[in-house]
């Protein structure tokens, strides 16, 4: 994909009403405090499997339990993730500190209870680290282009001065919205869902 063409595509995902995953990819830091951490980590838990409509209803309900001090069980039928979001909330400080703490902290991400090799780069994204989540969309997309992810969103990212993390965003919603297919081309939507995209998670939307 030449650069050209990558900014082709920025310009349509933001008039189709999308900047502002651009500009939130654009200046996300790390979290800066213990709560910020365990609800990045609850929602990516809650987002995985499912669309984003349907895990923003979730976390939300989830987040009410925790701060009433119930077990997230009670509003989330996933037993395994309930356990694990519960484990991580009641020990967000030191899972913070040990993150804040760590060399590579997308593979401390994947030690996390329901972290996986592929939402451990979904969750280093909202955590301000400069990466590709490689899922089989941008897999698809890079193929065509004979290179990987990672190295056709750095390729992008340096020639046009995006984040890597932006270029990531920007290919796959370009995807989700039918510009382009794993083709390459107009036509198709082969990318889907929207595990890409991350809603408002402050605590006044929770």
């Amino acid at each position: 994909m030449t650069p050209t063409r990558y900014h082709e595509l920025r310009t349509a995902v933001c008039e189709r009403g999308f900047a502002s995953d651009i500009e939130w990819s654009e200046t996300v830091t790390a979290p800066q405090d213990a709560d910020t951490f365990a609800r990045e980590y609850i929602f990516v838990v809650c987002n995985s499997g499912m669309k984003a409509q349907i895990a923003v209803v979730i976390f939300r309900k989830v987040m009410g339990a925790l701060e009433r001090n119930e077990h997230p069980s009670l509003v989330f039928g996933h037993v395994a993730k309930a356990n694990a979001i519960f484990r991580v909330w009641n020990g967000r400080g030191d899972w913070f500190r040990r993150f804040a703490d760590a060399g590579d902290k997308v593979a401390f991400l994947e030690t996390m209870p329901w972290i996986g090799s592929i939402t451990k780069w979904h969750l280093a994204k909202n955590f301000g680290v400069d990466v590709v989540k490689p899922d089989r969309h941008l897999v698809r997309v890079a193929a065509r282009y004979g290179t990987s992810p990672q190295d056709l969103c750095a390729q992008l990212a340096l020639a046009t001065g995006d984040r890597i993390a932006t270029v990531d965003t920007v290919i796959w919603r370009a995807c989700n919205l039918g510009l382009i297919s794993s083709a390459g081309d107009k036509g198709t939507v082969a990318c889907t869902g929207d595990a890409h995209s991350r809603p408002d998670l402050t605590p006044e939307h929770a």
